[in-house]
């Protein structure tokens, strides 16, 4: 045994974070998110920042407790739009049973795959990590971009059986859906096409091959269809840009229209004043659509794939729903779109495979009202003015 030394995590303005709690939660996480088992090799990536090495360093000591056998890799921090390293993707390219990217911000992309994707059983992965967990499954693990020490011990240390029960009735109820819609006091007003889409759920059961999700867990979300959104989204919580998660104080305005974002501003200005969070999210999407367009000018990709990726930059790519009830808006998107009364909406990437492209930028919506609508004309009500319907309230 080489366990690591957790020591107490103290951040100015907070109350300090005991190495005893810290400790405990990664054996928890461990032990019943995992279920780490004896001679399993665990790959542990992250950065060097304090808050999320020493949560990768209590999840290294739990591994080893449980008989593991894992590795700690440590890279620089990267963003929505930076590499990996390479070392980075060969140690994930060994295929250990469990990867964990504890991560400041991102992981970061597979550069050699952006290129060259790899091909299993007919399907392109653009990355190492999606072939892992989509095609082969032959790994299983969890990702929390921006996570703190407080986070993880007031949110990850929860009841994971009634969390399950929650996310699997949610989930059923998107069976035959058509459409969702969803309204919001700040002013979203979208609907959403998802017919033959299927949720997924991010529910802290990621014990077989495959499986996967963050922590804190505790969303049901879905990818609409490309090109078929419409209406109006108003970010009132917190929003992902680039360089990392704000908290939203003048509410983010996008129209959407044929599934993709036309105009980005707020209700002061349009369009929206240089630097304010409409203009940063603005300039998120931009530097993905110039992304796409040096991919080609470089002959990294072909003129129909970067055209490809600068539309989807401006696409709806996710609606969440948050579930985890200890969970909170902070300004860290990782918790944010975890926590009951809220939604979110992400712009760019979707879940599916079909809206490819750089960037994932969720954004937060308080207080909705979530109405799925069914091929028979019917409709159920996920949540009315930030309130769950009762039985999933009292699941």
């Amino acid at each position: 045994m080489s366990n690591f030394n957790i020591k107490t995590y103290t951040k100015a303005g907070s109350e300090p974070v005991s190495a005893e709690k810290i400790e405990s939660t990664a054996l928890v996480v461990m032990r019943d998110v995992i279920s780490v088992k004896k001679e399993e090799k665990i790959l542990i990536i992250t950065n060097p920042e304090e808050n999320v090495l020493t949560i990768s360093m209590a999840l290294y000591n739990a591994a080893e407790s449980l008989g593991a056998k894992p590795v700690l890799e440590v890279q620089p921090v990267k963003t929505l739009l930076d590499y990996a390293e390479e070392s980075v993707i060969g140690s994930m390219a060994a295929e250990p049973d469990v990867i964990l990217s504890i991560s400041e911000n991102k992981l970061g992309k597979d550069e050699k795959a952006m290129s060259s994707p790899y091909i299993y059983e007919g399907k392109e992965y653009t990355s190492i990590f999606d072939l892992a967990f989509d095609g082969k499954k032959c790994s299983r693990g969890f990702w929390t971009p921006g996570i703190t020490t407080d986070m993880f011990v007031r949110t990850a240390n929860i009841d994971y059986k009634l969390l399950q029960k929650r996310c699997g009735i949610l989930c059923g109820k998107f069976e035959k859906a058509v459409s969702v819609r969803v309204t919001a006091p700040a002013g979203t007003d979208i609907l959403i096409p998802v017919e033959g889409r299927k949720p997924f759920s991010d529910d802290g059961c990621f014990s077989v091959k495959g499986s996967g999700g963050n922590i804190p867990a505790g969303e049901v979300f879905i990818s609409p269809l490309v090109g078929k959104s419409k209406g109006r989204i108003v970010f009132d919580g917190s929003m992902t840009i680039t360089g990392g998660d704000l908290a939203i104080e003048n509410p983010i305005i996008c129209d959407v229209k044929d599934g993709f974002v036309t105009d980005v501003y707020n209700k002061i200005s349009n369009p929206a004043p240089k630097g304010s969070e409409a203009d940063r999210l603005l300039e998120s999407i931009r530097g993905s659509e110039e992304k796409a367009r040096k991919m080609a000018q470089d002959g990294i990709f072909s003129k129909e794939k970067a055209a490809r990726y600068e539309r989807n930059s401006r696409g709806i790519g996710e609606l969440g729903i948050g579930l985890n009830p200890e969970a909170k808006i902070t300004g860290n998107m990782l918790e944010d779109e975890k926590a009951f009364r809220t939604c979110h909406f992400a712009i760019g990437q979707n879940y599916d495979g079909d809206g490819n492209t750089f960037i994932h930028l969720d954004g937060v919506v308080r207080n909705p009202t979530i109405v799925i609508n069914y091929q028979d004309g019917t409709s159920y009500t996920v949540e009315k003015d930030g309130e769950l319907a009762p039985e999933l309230k009292d699941a």
